[in-house]
């Protein structure tokens, strides 16, 4: 099969580029993953993987050093050359705890290294010097129909992080995940995945088009239960609801931290517990104190109360419908509410050391009462 294609004009000249420096050693070097299926879909692509078949490794070594790629993954046998990533064909073996715990050999059938591939819409192979499709477990009609499969459930078994991509690919794709895998998947543990590669992966779940199918499916897989200790049977629907509806409202800086904001608050838990449970980074722990939440309406009062703390673009609960314009007209969306009281005004009537902080807080209070009031 034979698929007609037109790369963007700078892959197009590195792929020429790879062909002539490529074609004294092989005839088979294929693009593979996920970029043969945004092919496809036509979807723009970004960076370009290519696995490259009849050559030994330290020829294959040598002539990437000679073309000037930097070696990314030496015990993978991957290099990178602009936005490519060449290697060699592989199998992986399981040889212990955690999603990278693999032993590697390379492999020259195309089918069998085609094999360690998580779902048939990333396992079809694109030859570069003739533009034939290799295709074996029909990851074509699998685009067609929008479902994500299971190649190899042994294989998909040993790397338990595959159950998260799942979740990344059905809200990215729009893809429903079929019946047998969302069951192979349900009986996978992700008690050996590190806890901020866990964080990581609802980082990018907010950036997908199609987020309700990710929700969906960390409902479907136990996702809240195994990576969060947090049974939302009862809540879900609104916890997707808001999730949804809210995200034209995220600022693109915090765009990480509303996930766990709003899922940890509406069903009532600590979000830094959550945090400190998955070992966040540093920038999540600063981020989150003094984050309050509220539900229902958010009243002027209640918004300058904030507002003593950080400008409301800083607080995570600016998403509800109105806050931010609200903020806009109080004036307090890019700065604290002083409300005219100052640190000076304070020192001048006597008070030193913590009573100073102390003071200038209850005199803000008072203006904050006197103005909503008024």
């Amino acid at each position: 099969m034979k698929l007609n294609c037109v790369f963007p004009t700078h892959f197009d000249r590195q792929i020429n580029e790879a062909i002539a420096f490529l074609k004294p050693y092989t005839n088979r070097a294929y693009l593979v993953g996920g970029s043969v299926r945004d092919l496809c879909l036509n979807e723009a692509l970004h960076d370009l993987d290519i696995e490259v078949y009849d050559i030994e490794p330290k020829a294959f070594e040598a002539l990437m050093q000679r073309v000037g790629a930097v070696g990314v993954g030496k015990s993978f046998f991957v290099y990178k050359l602009g936005n490519i990533d060449f290697s060699l064909p592989r199998v992986e073996r399981k040889s212990g705890i955690g999603h990278a715990a693999f032993e590697v050999q390379v492999c020259q059938d195309e089918k069998e290294a085609s094999r360690r591939r998580d779902f048939s819409v990333n396992a079809m192979m694109l030859n570069i010097f003739n533009g034939e499709l290799l295709d074996f477990w029909g990851g074509k009609e699998a685009i067609e129909q929008k479902v994500l499969a299971i190649i190899d459930e042994k294989s998909f078994k040993e790397d338990s992080l595959r159950v998260l991509r799942a979740m990344q690919f059905s809200a990215r794709l729009g893809f429903k995940i079929e019946q047998n895998s969302l069951r192979v998947m349900q009986r996978i543990s992700l008690e050996d995945l590190s806890k901020p590669r866990i964080l990581w992966e609802f980082e990018k779940l907010f950036r997908a088009s199609y987020l309700h199918y990710g929700l969906f499916y960390m409902y479907a897989l136990d996702l809240f239960e195994k990576c969060f200790d947090a049974c939302v049977e009862k809540h879900f629907f609104e916890i997707a609801r808001e999730l949804i509806r809210s995200k034209q409202n995220f600022e693109e800086p915090l765009m990480a931290y509303y996930f766990v904001y709003i899922v940890a608050n509406k069903l009532k838990q600590e979000p830094l517990l959550w945090l400190k449970k998955l070992d966040a980074p540093n920038h999540y722990l600063q981020t989150f104190k003094n984050q309050p939440f509220f539900e229902g309406a958010i009243s002027d009062e209640m918004l300058l109360q904030v507002s003593l703390e950080m400008p409301i673009k800083l607080w995570l609960g600016h998403y509800k419908e109105g806050v931010k314009q609200q903020a806009l007209r109080l004036g307090i969306w890019d700065e604290i509410f002083t409300g005219g009281v100052n640190v000076q005004e304070v020192i001048r009537d006597g008070f030193v050391g913590r009573d100073i902080g102390e003071e200038l807080r209850r005199r803000r209070i008072e203006k904050i009462k006197q103005l909503c009031e008024a």
